[in-house]
């Protein structure tokens, strides 16, 4: 690589990292951040809670924390590793999503019936947030259940202080696996409605995808990853994951183990028997059973889910020699 391509992609990176804060498609964009204060603020009223709000939403032993600056080498480690190995392949999206209709039309000729314009927007952003939101939880579930993904997927609850940037403390695995689930939901669902619609969804979907995004970003997105106990009604909560409920799948108490792994939606919870009403008065810590100093720096983020695995095969090999 010569200097100029480096000067490049340290731009690109720089970029990449200021868009978290400047680009309304992040969750942690300025104006998100904004209306989470403001639902803090509603909450920090209701609450009556004693001293200074900005002492309470600005509390040094969050943002400041030793889990959180590992929060913020792992944002920057992964931006690199965007800029460098994942933005390149985010075109494969609509590749997937033109060989689907050309498939499509290969298999089935041009569809008969024609559809309205605002139908076909309003349902395939129906569609992909609903597909979106179910295939997260199945490979949320995955790296739960799973001993080897979960090793991967600790870095994430190792996390002791939560901030909205705790939302990014991901294994790159994990990071490549996200991407590549996003891609493929992406590809197939936008091929689908293209051969329906015979025109490039992409730009339909412009006036479609942000009503559930900004739904989502206004309700308290960024309280999830935070020390503010912001839920929703009861009721309310069957049907979506409020900031309380992901706390609660933060917890380190047992009965909250693999509990509330939904995105925005707690129906895939409450089907599979996952969801947890959340209360407010609970005291939760947030956390994993590993020891602690293991995951206090980016290299044991990075090396120790790998390392972990090694002994993990290597157990279950031995046990496959003992058994014979």
């Amino acid at each position: 690589m010569n200097f100029d391509v480096f000067l490049r992609e340290l731009e690109s990176v720089v970029q990449l990292l200021g868009s978290y804060l400047s680009n309304p498609q992040r969750r942690t964009y300025v104006v998100y951040l904004l209306s989470a204060g403001a639902l803090a603020y509603f909450w920090f009223k209701r609450k009556k809670i004693k001293g200074s709000f900005w002492r309470y939403i600005f509390n040094r032993k969050v943002w400041l924390s030793s889990s959180a600056k590992v929060d913020y080498k792992i944002l920057t480690f992964n931006s690199v590793l965007k800029v460098v190995f994942i933005g390149p392949y985010l075109i494969l999206g609509l590749y997937l999503s033109f060989y689907t209709r050309e498939y499509l039309l290969q298999q089935f000729g041009y569809p008969t019936a024609s559809y309205a314009t605002h139908t076909l927007i309003i349902t395939y952003s129906i569609c992909l947030m609903l597909l979106n939101d179910f295939t997260y939880y199945l490979l949320h579930l995955a790296f739960h259940k799973l001993p080897w993904l979960w090793e991967f997927h600790k870095v994430h609850h190792s996390a002791t202080s939560l901030n909205p940037f705790t939302q990014y403390r991901i294994h790159p695995i994990e990071l490549f696996a996200n991407n590549a689930r996003s891609l493929l939901i992406f590809g197939l669902t936008t091929g689908v409605f293209e051969y329906f619609s015979g025109e490039t969804l992409p730009k339909l979907a412009l006036f479609g995808i942000p009503v559930f995004g900004l739904l989502f970003m206004f309700t308290g997105a960024n309280l999830r990853h935070s020390h503010v106990p912001f839920r929703y009604p009861p009721l309310l909560e069957r049907i979506f994951i409020s900031p309380r409920q992901h706390q609660i799948h933060h917890s380190k108490a047992t009965e909250h183990y693999d509990k509330n792994m939904g995105s925005k939606l707690a129906i895939w919870d409450w089907l599979f028997g996952t969801l947890v009403i959340s209360n407010a008065d609970d005291k939760l810590k947030f956390g994993i059973d590993d020891p602690e100093h293991k995951f206090s720096s980016l290299r044991g983020n990075l090396g120790i889910p790998f390392k972990n695995i090694f002994y993990l095969l290597k157990r279950n090999i031995n046990k496959l020699l003992r058994a014979n």
